[in-house]
C-alpha cells in the first residue's frame, strides 16, 4: 500500500471518529415552588459518538447556575449523571440558562447544556408602571395588584418614595384583589418613583413588592420611513441661492 493511499485510508477513519456529549431532551427544566430559595435537579446524558470524550471544565452563563458532572472521562456509548443547582432569588416567570462544558473534541469543544426556569409568580401587579407625560392633566390611575399565588395574602402598608404624589387603595376581592389609585400634584416636573407595598405573605420574599409611577417627557414622534424609490428631501442648503 503507497503512503498517499494509507493517509487517505487514516483520514477517512479519523473523519469518522467523533464525539457528542448529548441530553436526551432540547432543555432541563426545573420548576421550584414559591417559597423555594434554590432548587436542585440531577440530570442524565450520554457520549453518543465513537470516540473517548474528556471534561476540561464548566462555565455557567448566571452566578445563579451551578453545575458538576459525575466524572472527567466518558467512553463511547457511556452514560454521564449531572447535578445542578439553582438560585431562585427573585426570579419569576420562565428563564433561560445554560452552562458550558468544555471537553478535548476539536470539533465539537464546547457543548452548552440549556436549562428552563420556570418560577411560578405569587403576586401580579397591573400595569407595574403608572405613567403620565409632563404637561398632562394630574389625572388618577391605578394599577391592580392580583394574588395569584396559593395562599392569599393582605396588604398591610404602602409607601410612596415621593412626596408629590398622593395615593388610595381599595380591596376588590379579599386577600386577593387590590386597586391602588394614584394622583400626582403636578405634572410639570420629571418624577421617577415608587410604591413601597408591604404584605402579610407568609413567605419573607413576597412581603414586600414594588409599583412604579414615572412622569417623563413625550419623547418626540418619529417621521415616517420613506416610500421604497422615493427621492430624499432636498437639504436647506442644497435649495438656497449663493
Amino acid at each position: 500500500m503507497t503512503a498517499s493511499r494509507l493517509s487517505l485510508l487514516l483520514f477517512a477513519f479519523t473523519a469518522c471518529v467523533h464525539a457528542e456529549l448529548a441530553l436526551d431532551v432540547p432543555a432541563i427544566e426545573l420548576k421550584p415552588k414559591p417559597e423555594d430559595e434554590e432548587v436542585e435537579t440531577t440530570f442524565k446524558f450520554r457520549n453518543k459518538g465513537d470516540k473517548v470524550v474528556k471534561v476540561l471544565g464548566l462555565e455557567s452563563a448566571c452566578s445563579c447556575l451551578s453545575a458538576t458532572l459525575d466524572k472527567a472521562e466518558y467512553q463511547p456509548g457511556e452514560v454521564g449523571t449531572g447535578h445542578a443547582s439553582f438560585k431562585v432569588s427573585t426570579f419569576v416567570g420562565r428563564h433561560e440558562k445554560f452552562v458550558t462544558v468544555n471537553t478535548d473534541d476539536p470539533k465539537n469543544p464546547d457543548w452548552q447544556i440549556n436549562f428552563i426556569l420556570d418560577v411560578p409568580a405569587v403576586v401580579d401587579i397591573i400595569p407595574k408602571n403608572l405613567q403620565w407625560w409632563i404637561g398632562d392633566e394630574p389625572v388618577k390611575k391605578g394599577c391592580l395588584v392580583k394574588i395569584v399565588g396559593p395562599e392569599p395574602m393582605k396588604i398591610i402598608k404602602i409607601t410612596p418614595t415621593r412626596q408629590n404624589v398622593k395615593f388610595e387603595m381599595k380591596e376588590i376581592k379579599e386577600g386577593r384583589e387590590y386597586l391602588i389609585n394614584v394622583t400626582p400634584d403636578s405634572t410639570q416636573e420629571t418624577t421617577i418613583g415608587a410604591l413601597k407595598i408591604e404584605t402579610n405573605s407568609s413567605i419573607p420574599k413576597y412581603r414586600n413588592q414594588l409599583a412604579f409611577f414615572t412622569i417623563t417627557q413625550k419623547p418626540e414622534p418619529q417621521p415616517p420611513p420613506a416610500a421604497e424609490g422615493a427621492p430624499a428631501p432636498a437639504s436647506a442648503a442644497a435649495t438656497s441661492k449663493p
